[in-house]
């Protein structure tokens, strides 16, 4: 019983011995708040990453433009929280929903939309970023 109390009493001894209490100054070179708001500018420049979209449409041919553009509004009407958007990647007119930072968070969003656009399906897109304040 005496070693154990003589071991508790030297481990809290111990412990206020090597506690420390302080602060930390940092000096700073001036140049790094000037590199810091270049990237701020750069990743405002530069809204767009890797990510996932769900694929909706895609066409080609004369009346490709016309379908597509009533197949957004469908899709708007349908969902309207979820953004779309109508690209023209040679020679196809495509309609992708949504800005997904992984493939579950697509995944998930695609069993809402599929009972409605039947042929939609999660693809890798570059996506915009979030906007932050």
């Amino acid at each position: 019983m005496k070693r154990i109390l003589s071991l508790i009493i030297f481990t809290v001894m111990a412990a206020v011995a090597f506690a420390q209490n302080g602060s930390v100054n940092v000096d700073q070179d001036d140049r790094v708040e000037g590199l810091i708001a270049k990237q701020r500018i750069l990743y405002q420049l530069d809204s767009s990453f890797n990510g996932y979209r769900i694929h909706v449409f895609m066409e080609i041919g004369n009346e490709a433009l016309q379908h597509a553009k009533e197949v957004k509004a469908q899709f708007e009407r349908a969902f309207p929280d979820i953004p779309i958007y109508l690209t023209y990647v040679e020679p196809y007119f495509r309609l992708r929903a949504g800005n997904f930072r992984n493939r579950v968070e697509a995944e998930k969003c695609l069993r809402r939309i599929k009972p409605r656009f039947k042929e939609a399906f999660v693809t890798a897109d570059m996506i915009y970023r979030p906007k932050f304040d």
